[in-house]
């Protein structure tokens, strides 16, 4: 069990907030952020849904509103607290999931994915993942695979940003494994040896990516894009196969919008229409899921069967695993300092708020032959250590009629040819590798 981890980062005032001489409303102080109404006069004591300032904890607060600030939080610091907590759930055979939430103009992209000479999260993980990997190869630790895919949700439609546009990439199904959990149909993995691969397939996804002006961001993004990067890593530990598979998801949510705000009209008002209606997806499914935590917790109570509406949007249904499910989830929720966007910027830490009760259950995502071997070998030691005590009453618990020595060599046969046969696959797979 774990849960979610939630930061909240707040970007400096740009142009068009400068321009409307908007005041900055967010104060962040160690974990917490307070959010002051300006509309509410100081000192009057109303009731508490109309109080001025409202004071949020999360697990990290980070200021980046003012690069001259002593506290000034930079790319490199997100990194050092949320980056190399997914990189370490990676490496010991957890999937892991990093998704940016917030209003259009917020900063979520220059968070996730960066600037030219100031890289965001994703390049960041990416770029530690392998040099993590050079590591291990020097000192013939393990080997590894890894293998990325990078896709994009516009209106409700699943997109591969690594394809040439054309009608086969555009309307790509989401299908659901029984084991595994939902995955996109005919979705394009690329294998990358190097942060090189990685870094010229970002770009060209990148390039591919639907962006637009609006009245509030000159390069809004008006789709949802999830990086994934497929990580086996496997290795022998103390004569034991080990082979682990993590999947990580790096996620940049489109912002959510007012249209009088954007000015949107025609094309961009569906756009944000159809980004609307999977963030309050989004929304319900943190809702639902923080209910369901609750519940979990106040065990006098009577349980309440919750549903959680993951497949009411394309985007829930494929983070269905990472809300939930099977992987350490982070989630960074980016606001706006000024006091024109006060409505927006609550909701949103309302939002966060809200994540941080949410409980999943993340499991070391083993190879089940692997498995088979560890549990084989668990119990050719307890009959080993029964033949020593020669206790012979633990042969009438025994389900089998075989004898515990006929037993015992029968296992360490299997577990011969199971250990065979997962050293031949790997090392085949890595002669196609090189």
């Amino acid at each position: 069990m774990a849960s979610v981890r939630v930061a909240v980062r707040v970007r400096p005032m740009n142009r068009r907030e400068k321009d409307l001489t908007a005041k900055c409303i967010i104060k962040m102080e160690a974990t917490k952020t307070s959010i002051t109404n300006l509309k509410l006069p100081e000192g009057i004591a109303g009731d508490t849904t109309r109080d001025r300032t409202k004071t949020f904890t999360y697990d990290y607060s980070y200021d980046s509103s003012d690069c001259k600030n002593s506290t000034f939080v930079s790319q490199e610091k997100v990194f050092k607290d949320l980056g190399t907590d997914v990189l370490k759930a990676a490496f010991e055979g957890y999937n892991a999931c990093v998704f940016a939430y917030g209003q259009t103009g917020s900063g979520k992209s220059y968070t996730m994915m960066g600037n030219p000479g100031d890289a965001g999260l994703i390049p960041r993980i990416c770029e530690g993942l392998f040099s993590r990997i050079s590591d291990a190869t020097r000192w013939d630790e393990a080997s590894f695979r890894t293998e990325v895919s990078y896709l994009e949700i516009y209106n409700e439609r699943v997109r591969d940003l690594l394809r040439r546009k054309s009608t086969q990439t555009y309307n790509l199904r989401v299908r659901e494994h029984p084991k595994d959990g939902p995955y996109v149909e005919d979705l394009s993995k690329h294998l990358v040896q190097n942060y090189s691969d990685v870094e010229e397939l970002m770009e060209a996804g990148n390039i591919n990516r639907t962006t637009a002006s609006t009245g509030m961001n000159d390069v809004s993004s008006r789709s949802h894009a999830i990086f994934t990067i497929n990580f086996t890593q496997a290795k022998f530990d103390a004569e034991m196969p080990s082979e682990t598979v993590s999947k990580i998801h790096l996620v940049d949510l489109a912002g959510s919008e007012r249209a009088d705000a954007t000015g949107a009209t025609g094309v961009r008002l569906k756009e944000g229409g159809n980004i609307n209606k999977s963030l309050v997806t989004l929304g319900n499914v943190i809702s639902a899921l923080a209910d369901m935590a609750q519940d979990g917790v106040n065990t006098n109570l009577k349980k309440k069967s919750v549903f959680v509406p993951y497949r009411d949007s394309v985007l829930t249904w494929l983070l269905k695993d990472s809300l939930g499910g099977n992987a350490k989830t982070i989630m960074i929720a980016t606001v706006s300092p000024a006091d024109v966007n006060y409505g927006e910027t609550l909701s949103t830490l309302r939002y966060a708020n809200r994540a941080k009760n949410i409980i999943n259950k993340p499991t070391i995502n083993e190879d089940c032959n692997v498995r088979l071997i560890r549990e084989l070998r668990a119990e050719i030691a307890r009959l080993k250590a029964l033949l020593i005590q020669g206790n012979q009453i633990a042969l009438l618990d025994s389900p089998t009629a075989l004898s515990m020595e006929e037993k015992l060599h029968q296992n360490e046969a299997r577990v011969r040819e199971l250990t065979k046969e997962w050293t031949n696959k790997w090392n085949e797979t890595q002669n196609i590798l090189k």
